[in-house]
């Protein structure tokens, strides 16, 4: 089977920055272990198939190394940044359907402006253990980690400074033990989205890091659906004084990406968290996938 794909790199305005992916149009119908072998062949965290939709413009698949996630935020921008120099899509406002329901997105030019869903709310987790998976102390930790979803859920993590963040250590078996607490396999379970309430430059607000288990990369250059749940619970917590903030992530990577963010409606009530940033398009082609494997 033949596709057209584009790899693009996401909160980014040039190319090798934030973080990439690949997006193959017209495949929405691929096989899961096709597209998860895909993705593991481009070394890539997450990959994008896309397809006709009766319910929106365009029907979104999201897929990790492992297996679909039912929506992310960096492959959504990657995913219409590519749509719009196809010119499938033009300026203005369309409608994406995911596994996690309706998202409206604004573009303009390389810029796309995704609204993700109301945020839910999880159970808190014991600090130890999310400590343990990132070789920290509890004390390290400044307010109580949370399960949190606006679409895709992350154990946010509000550490004490940026220092902390940058000098993470990831620990395998910590997660293993931490999902085993949560009752999840560590297949099922995001790990921890960890948080400095400061930027790695002047322009930012926040910092973050998200740390991978195998068979993803050992780290996500930017994240954009965790960003949005990082978000809800800073504004819902009264951690930020503004629901308009700069994100960065990446930076320690050497693959720099931004968001700007804005939390929808007061601290008690959040309808929605707006997440935008640019797209930048590496490199275009077919791509010929089996049938299946």
């Amino acid at each position: 089977m033949q596709f057209d794909f584009d790899w693009v790199d996401a909160f980014s305005k040039v190319a090798f920055g934030g973080n990439g992916c690949a997006v193959v149009h017209d495949a929405a119908d691929v096989p899961d272990d096709v597209c998860m072998a895909y993705v593991r062949e481009t070394s890539l965290v997450e990959c994008t198939f896309t397809g006709p939709s009766e319910v929106a413009d365009i029907r979104v698949r999201y897929f990790l190394a492992s297996r679909e996630i039912p929506f992310a935020g960096h492959p959504t921008i990657a995913t219409v940044t590519a749509l719009r120099a196809r010119g499938i899509v033009q300026d203005g406002s369309l409608t994406l359907e995911t596994q996690a329901g309706l998202i409206p997105v604004e573009v303009s030019g390389t810029e796309v402006k995704m609204t993700q869903i109301a945020p839910e709310f999880g159970p808190e987790v014991p600090a130890d253990l999310v400590a343990a998976v990132g070789g920290i102390r509890a004390e390290d930790i400044v307010a109580p980690p949370q399960i949190v979803s606006t679409g895709l859920p992350f154990c946010v993590t509000v550490l004490k400074d940026r220092t902390t963040v940058e000098n993470l250590q990831f620990d395998g078996a910590a997660l293993q033990a931490l999902c085993a607490h949560m009752g999840q396999s560590d297949s099922n379970m995001m790990e921890p989205f960890w948080v400095a309430r400061s930027g790695a430059t002047p322009s930012g607000d926040t910092f973050s890091r998200l740390l991978l288990a195998p068979p993803s990369p050992t780290e996500d250059a930017f994240t954009g659906s965790a960003t949005g749940a990082m978000a809800s619970y800073l504004w819902a917590r009264g951690l930020i004084d503004s629901p308009d903030f700069t994100a960065e992530q990446g930076h320690g990577m050497g693959r720099p990406g931004s968001a700007q963010v804005r939390v929808l409606g007061p601290r008690d009530a959040i309808t929605g968290v707006q997440v935008s940033g640019h797209g930048a398009i590496v490199m275009s082609g077919t791509v010929h996938l089996p049938r299946s494997l």
